[in-house]
């Protein structure tokens, strides 16, 4: 039979002082564990008190977005049939009071559609529609929805000729809509000089759109700030011209939902290009049918 070797006074000590590493090392790893498991659980838990508090907002900017749109109705139907005058004649300073209500109105329900479009992308409730639509036909449209306001206005509203921009593939509405928020701002900032909007293609697969205008420009430290909620810039503009702060956040949503991003590029007394570069063709939609 075999004989296994004896171990000694000093290597049993050894021995014994490993294991007893070993198992403090395990009781170690377990609170550890504890820790780790418990921390998970904790997170787990502010993340689903964040998560209803993110719903409660969003029920609530819904809510009571719908609940402004009524009255607001009323009030700009009314206003109209008072300024067409159809119980009878308004003097001038009738017809200037009459003004005055509905472009405090008009506001208003801008920032209501902006509070209810929020509550919609924090809600994952916007839909994207994409469909094949030509440069011009969006511009056209454009420039027909701002011509009452740029005929009035000391600035001029210019819209380039689209050239070698191929049929897009995405939302025509929601790009729209990013369009209109820059055109919007671009105009409210500008005293004088011109707006301009452009699209020219940004490599093989997308497409700039721009708005670029001579007004007051915006500091640099301010630009990464614009995009986000309620941010607005301050200026002696911005005393006089009321706003939710929502609509360049809006932008960088839709865009987002696009594909793609949005930007600025801008210093004080230089003017501001406000631009949006999407994919000419949504992405995991067919490229067929242009």
């Amino acid at each position: 039979m075999a004989e296994f070797p004896s171990i000694n006074g000093d290597d049993a000590a050894e021995l014994a002082r490993l294991r007893a590493d070993a198992a403090a090392l395990r009781a170690e790893l377990d609170e550890t564990n504890q820790g780790v498991l418990a921390l998970y659980a904790e997170l787990d838990t502010q993340a689903e008190e964040l998560r209803q508090v993110s719903d409660l907002k969003s029920r609530f900017l819904s809510y009571m977005s719908h609940e402004f749109r009524t009255p607001l109705g009323a009030i700009l139907s009314i206003v109209r049939l008072l300024g067409d005058e159809l119980d009878g004649p308004l003097n001038e300073e009738q017809h200037k009071q009459v003004r005055f209500v509905q472009s405090a109105a008009s506001e208003l329900s801008s920032m209501v559609d902006d509070l209810l479009d929020l509550a919609k992308v924090e809600a994952g409730r916007i839909t994207i529609a994409p469909a094949w639509f030509d440069m011009v036909d969006l511009f056209a449209a454009l420039r027909g929805m701002f011509r009452p306001i740029a005929g009035s206005s000391a600035v001029d509203l210019v819209f380039e000729e689209p050239k070698d921009i191929p049929r897009l593939y995405t939302d025509d509405k929601k790009l729209a809509q990013i369009l209109r928020n820059f055109i919007s701002n671009a105009l409210k900032f500008t005293l004088q000089g011109e707006v301009r909007v452009s699209a020219r293609v940004e490599s093989e697969s997308e497409v700039r759109f721009s708005v670029r205008d001579s007004g007051i420009g915006i500091p640099e430290e301010m630009h990464a700030k614009l995009f986000e909620d309620f941010a607005q810039v301050h200026s002696p503009l911005q005393q006089r011209l009321r706003g939710t702060g929502l609509g360049l956040a809006l932008c960088k949503r839709f865009g987002h939902l696009l594909g793609g991003r949005v930007g600025l590029e801008s210093s004080p007394g230089q003017g501001s290009v406000f631009y949006v570069i999407i994919p000419a063709v949504l992405p995991g939609e067919p490229a067929d049918g242009a």
